[in-house]
């Protein structure tokens, strides 16, 4: 899986599957050593962790990679359709049926099927599911003649399975055929060393798609990024990127750039707001328009009045630098480059 590049795995021109931390490692060895394997894989995971892309990587890293692959989401089509989805169905086979058609099983031959949300599937689907798996045969809609395809199946869920067999919404037999080799994709909280090499990654591919200049990300936003909880994972933090990268007013992304909603949940957006407010006192305090009839290089007057900021929770804290990071809400290591970037020097006898 791995190539020379250490931030990302890039599967033949599928999208990239990024990381290095421990438990996405473990995903990269475990798809390395199965996907040459034609057992079906269960692929568990919550919600925008990346299922399709392990599925595809399974398929990619594989001898059948000179096959199709071929996708269905069996929550997103109704039942009374999903069946002629997979195994076709013929001319005359139900109204509107104008034509034969090929079924997702049948296109597959030699590639692999990724059956996406299989506890989406209703109980008679599932035991034809059960048989196709077990025999690789089956039958179009409407038709009488058995067609054979070699296909592998990789199916995923964000559900319990287990629990769907307890509730009997799901069958076991299925289930066991299925869970012939589990594979588990973490979400993005536990695997949160991985967020910079993820929006290094997006950084670059929606400069692309967007025609963008955006050279990179400033500590502190990127430490908010790092501190979120990620319900989306990986999906929600690549949307939310696409929206920095779209909106940003500069050619680096910062604090300003991140969603009110995410800057609230990690205690970030009262910081804003409570600097805000000290302008707003401090300019009735001098009685005066802060602004001069000359205008000013706002640019400039941000660095002042950050510095400035920085210069306050340096003597608030006596210049110990954690509780003055602590204070601004940002990393040791990013306070220590702003007072080299501004030479900010600490009084004498001060370590």
């Amino acid at each position: 899986m791995a190539n020379s590049k250490e931030t990302n795995d890039v599967i033949d021109g599928c999208v990239a599957m990024v990381g290095t931390s421990a438990k996405i490692l473990q995903v990269y060895s475990l798809i390395s050593k199965v996907a040459d394997v034609d057992a079906t894989v269960l692929v568990r995971g919550e919600s925008g962790t990346g299922k399709e892309l392990v599925a595809r990587a399974l398929h990619q890293e594989g001898a059948r990679r000179r096959g199709p692959f071929v996708a269905i989401n069996c929550g997103a089509i109704p039942s009374e359709l999903l069946e002629s989805e997979l195994f076709g169905h013929e001319r005359g086979a139900f109204t509107h049926a104008v034509r034969t058609r090929i079924g997702r099983f049948e296109l597959a031959d030699g590639g692999t099927v990724f059956l996406d949300e299989i506890a989406e599937m209703s109980p008679m689907l599932q035991v034809k599911l059960l048989r196709v798996l077990q025999e690789k045969k089956f039958e179009r809609v409407g038709g009488m003649r058995t067609i054979t395809s070699g296909f592998r199946v990789v199916a995923a869920t964000n559900r319990n399975l287990e629990n769907e067999v307890r509730e009997g919404r799901f069958r076991e037999d299925l289930y066991y055929r299925l869970n012939v080799i589990p594979l588990e994709v973490p979400p993005l909280r536990e695997r949160t060393s991985d967020i910079p090499l993820l929006v290094e990654y997006f950084i670059d591919r929606f400069n692309a798609s967007r025609r963008k200049k955006i050279n990179g990300i400033r500590a502190e936003a990127m430490d908010c990024l790092s501190r979120y909880s990620w319900p989306g994972n990986v999906r929600e933090l690549e949307n939310t990127v696409e929206r920095m990268v779209i909106l940003a007013s500069g050619q680096e992304l910062g604090l300003e750039d991140l969603p009110e909603s995410l800057l609230a949940a990690t205690g970030s957006g009262s910081t804003a707001g409570d600097i805000a407010g000290g302008v707003r006192e401090n300019r009735h305090a001098v009685g005066a328009n802060l602004i001069p009839d000359s205008g000013f290089v706002l640019s400039q007057a941000v660095i002042e009045f950050e510095k400035g900021l920085i210069v306050q929770a340096m003597e608030q804290s006596d210049w110990i630098k954690n509780r003055a990071a602590k204070l601004l809400n940002i990393n040791r290591t990013t306070l220590l480059e702003k007072m080299k970037r501004y030479h900010l020097g600490e009084p004498d006898g001060v370590v």
